[in-house]
């Protein structure tokens, strides 16, 4: 059984900057292609950022330059750093992984979504 938990969404005023982490738990062997997506009301899920497990990072546009995606492999924790956060940032944030797990299981996983809302 494998979970991926997101922390550290909330209320930010635009220009401020939020980090939200995503902990993955359980018969983990090892954590391939990463990725951040985020949903707005009314909108398709879109992808903000991924990481494949060579360090290879790709962002969508409308994130470039504001947004940074990092993992930390020792504790299977992803991050998304935002900063020059705009309202139209404001969404539920999605964790998503592939992961290979200790009985050689290699499946996709989504967290719970946490919300970040860009509002004054």
């Amino acid at each position: 059984q494998v979970q991926l938990v997101e922390s550290g969404g909330g209320l930010v005023q635009p220009g401020g900057s939020l980090r939200l982490s995503c902990a993955a738990s359980g018969s983990i062997f090892s954590i391939n292609d990463v990725g951040w997506y985020r949903q707005a009301p009314g909108k398709l899920r879109e992808s903000v950022a991924t990481s494949n497990s060579a360090g290879t990072t790709n962002y969508a546009d409308s994130v470039k330059g504001r947004f940074t995606i990092s993992r930390d492999n020792a504790k299977n924790t992803v991050y998304l750093q935002m900063n020059s956060l705009k309202p139209e940032d404001t969404g539920v944030y999605y964790c998503n992984a592939v992961i290979m797990t200790l009985t050689a299981f290699r499946g996709n996983y989504w967290g719970q979504g946490t919300q970040v809302t860009v509002s004054s």
